[in-house]
């Protein structure tokens, strides 16, 4: 009997601003991460990542390069981590998170507590051969 994989899309965004600064959003059970969720079945990567951004923070963005591919095998999941520039909106909590808002790196370090999180953060930033690939 042939077995059907089943598996999960979901995307990441790296929003900087004008000043560099990262968005973040505070969920209600993982804390601060980026913006990001599950791409719905019929939707683009590209566009699940503009909808992510706006629907979690009220950012309007343009998505600027694929930072990388992370593959959780445990879980059959697979987020694209991408790098958008925001170009309008107002930030604004959503029903998905309580605070939103750009922070320096070193400050987004410091918030974000889930490893994965912060492991993807630096990668963004100081991985200088993008897009990469990580799997676990």
């Amino acid at each position: 009997m042939i077995q059907i994989p089943s598996h999960s899309l979901a995307v990441a965004v790296m929003v900087l601003d004008q000043d560099n600064k990262i968005l973040l959003v505070k969920g209600f059970r993982r804390g601060w991460e980026f913006p990001g969720g599950y791409v719905n079945r019929g939707e683009s990567i590209k566009a699940a990542a503009i909808r992510e951004v706006k629907e979690e923070s009220g950012i309007d963005i343009k998505l600027c390069r694929t930072l990388g591919v992370e593959h959780d095998m445990n879980r059959s999941v697979s987020v694209f981590v991408f790098e958008g520039k925001k170009e309008g909106g107002k930030l604004a909590a959503s029903n998905e998170n309580d605070e939103v808002g750009f922070f320096s790196y070193d400050d987004a370090m410091n918030m974000i507590q889930v490893k994965n999180f912060r492991d993807r953060l630096f990668r963004c930033i100081k991985v200088k051969n993008t897009p990469y690939i990580i799997e676990w």
